[in-house]
């Protein structure tokens, strides 16, 4: 086996490779063989690095230089420059905004500073797809060390005394749940895997299954030790075809170095693998609607108890955790529960993964120790505001979440403090707002979401959540009143407090902080019928300034009503009962002449 002088790391993730990574992996190794250099340097395809915002990226080792906004043309300049030479790219390192200067090495990058990544440990550094990979970073070494060392009851214990909680949003003490599925005598059990992540802006389990599958398979086998489960089943969504494909690889290696199947590693624990597909249903997250899909049957909730754990797929004792509740249990074993439990906060340990999304500088993906703030997250890590604009709100939780503001950025983020100020956890969406967002509207998109999503088999959440969407369509049409607003409030109680499950039964959580911490723009709404952030179609308006109008006249030329007047080289007015915010004006006019004012005209 070749001994390599230099390895070359390129994020093969859904993100990248939409940016042609695949590309520039070829071009990097063709010009390799060009220059003879194939047997100094490794090209190696990794999952994905989490900084998004300045993908595709490369990282060469061994001096960690990390180059960012790679393209197939940088290929060989790479190749050239810094393999056969030795000399950084300048132009491809990343340029921190604050120190206006380039940085090669991604433990200085803001970014990265405050990240700690143990469910991420993997991305971005291994191949996902060769087991060996895996294997060189202490993978199976948990699994073996469980299965010669401990019995299921002290395995257990180990995930009781780190504190682990489900990352999949409800939080529920991992160590526990694994105990109760163990504790129910059958002559058959199950461990799924709830890969099924329906958020919008969420790509953190998807990306975890893309850049490291076998530490999943691993976590697993682990679990069916423990609760005395011999079959495995992943329930992950047909829209993620990279994902899906890596698992079937990891799946059949693991099998073909016996670390699947009967008897593994010479024990008595045998364990196996399959996967199940979602059609991407966000209710199929609930555990037991995703085992009703399992099963073929409609993706419906039903009341519990029976829990999963006493009666789950095909009746039988099912233990359910999601992918990253998954990953951070080889790291555990290895490292000790008291290492993990030293991390986060008292009751929340360890750290989150989030997917950090919208109007951000540094989109991506990030893992961060509990107890972390949001300011921290949002303009540490995250970079700021785009544009220089002002932060208006962060969405966590996804749909189930809230809406938080400036007053909640120095909030502590764990379980139980985002429950506290009006949002949670949930699988980890974390969407930032600017000032130009309208948040009677946010809450509109976020309750058409569930609207669609909902399975029906409830009436507060089929109906209920019907009618919170016409109340906030009416509203943001501008046809909306004060008791409108109450009748919002009203309803969105009673659904959380009578829906059968947690979809139905945190739904209206965006619009309850929305009216919590925005309840002056449903008054403008409705009172003056203004959208102060301009959003609103209906509710817009345009104003031509007199000062900055040279009367081009290319403003009446598209105005599609006839609504804008005035005559050559003199300011033209738009008639508001004509106007009918289309838009036209403000996209032709080359002097920034027509405006959305902030207040009503």
């Amino acid at each position: 086996m070749a001994q390599y002088k230099m390895h070359l790391l390129v994020c093969g993730g859904t993100g990248c490779r939409s940016s042609e990574s695949d590309l520039i992996i070829e071009n990097l190794q063709h010009s390799l063989r060009e220059k003879g250099l194939e047997n100094d340097a490794q090209v190696i395809k990794t999952g994905c690095f989490g900084f998004c915002e300045q993908g595709p990226i490369v990282k060469v080792l061994p001096d960690n230089t990390f180059y960012t906004g790679v393209k197939p043309a940088d290929a060989a300049e790479i190749v050239a420059e810094h393999v056969l030479k030795g000399r950084k790219v300048e132009r491809l390192l990343y340029k921190d905004p604050e120190k206006q200067m380039a940085v090669s090495d991604s433990k200085h990058m803001g970014f990265y500073r405050k990240q700690i990544r143990i469910a991420l440990r993997n991305c971005g550094f291994i191949d996902p797809e060769n087991i060996d990979e895996y294997i060189a970073r202490d993978g199976y070494a948990a699994l073996a060390k469980v299965l010669e060392e401990m019995s299921p009851e002290q395995a257990i214990d180990v995930i009781k005394q780190s504190g682990l909680r489900g990352r999949g949003g409800g939080g529920f003490p991992t160590g526990l749940k694994w105990e109760i599925a163990g504790k129910n005598k059958a002559d058959q059990k199950y461990v799924v895997c709830n890969a099924d992540e329906g958020d919008p802006g969420a790509f953190m389990d998807r990306s975890i299954l893309e850049g490291d599958p076998h530490s999943i398979i691993e976590a697993m086998s682990i679990c069916g030790y423990c609760i005395g489960a011999t079959k495995g089943l992943v329930y992950i969504r047909a829209e993620y075809p990279l994902a899906i494909k890596r698992l079937q690889i990891a799946i059949e290696q693991a099998r073909n170095y016996g670390l699947l199947g009967e008897n593994i590693l010479g024990s008595k624990h045998s364990f196996d693998i399959e996967l199940r597909y979602g059609a991407g249903a966000f209710v199929c997250g609930e555990e037991t609607a995703l085992i009703h899909s399992m099963e073929g049957k409609r993706g419906e909730p039903t009341v519990k108890p029976p829990f999963p754990a006493e009666s789950g797929y095909l009746e039988k004792p099912t233990n359910v955790n999601n992918v990253e509740t998954l990953a951070n249990i080889p790291a555990i074993y290895l490292r000790g529960h008291e290492w993990f439990a030293s991390i986060g906060t008292a009751k929340s340990k360890g750290t989150k993964v989030f997917a950090l999304a919208g109007k951000i500088n540094n989109v991506g993906l990030i893992e961060v120790p509990m107890g972390i703030t949001l300011r921290e997250v949002i303009f540490e890590i995250g970079g700021g505001i785009k544009d220089g604009k002002k932060f208006k709100a962060v969405q966590t939780g996804g749909p189930s979440g809230g809406c938080l503001t400036e007053k909640h950025l120095d909030t502590p983020i764990d379980f139980d403090n985002l429950l506290a100020v009006g949002s949670m956890m949930g699988s980890g969406g974390m969407i930032v707002m600017d000032e130009d967002d309208c948040m009677v509207a946010v809450a509109k998109f976020y309750l058409e979401f569930t609207v669609e999503e909902s399975c029906g088999k409830c009436a507060p959440c089929r109906i209920g959540n019907k009618r919170l969407h016409e109340l906030l369509d009416k509203i943001t049409l501008g046809k909306g009143t004060e008791e409108d607003i109450e009748q919002l409030r009203n309803l969105s109680v009673v659904i959380k407090d009578t829906a059968l499950c947690g979809l139905g039964q945190t739904s209206p959580n965006p619009v309850l902080s929305t009216l919590d911490n925005f309840a002056d723009e449903y008054l403008a709404h409705v009172r003056d019928q203004h959208c102060p952030a301009g959003q609103c179609k209906a509710l817009r308006q345009y104003l031509i300034l007199a000062d900055k109008c040279v009367g081009c006249t290319a403003c009446t030329k598209v105005c599609p009503t006839g609504a804008i007047a005035g005559e050559k080289r003199q300011a033209h007015l738009i008639d508001q009962a004509k106007c009918i915010r289309c838009g036209a004006c403000i996209e032709k006019c080359k002097f920034s002449a027509i405006i959305i004012p902030s207040t009503k005209i």
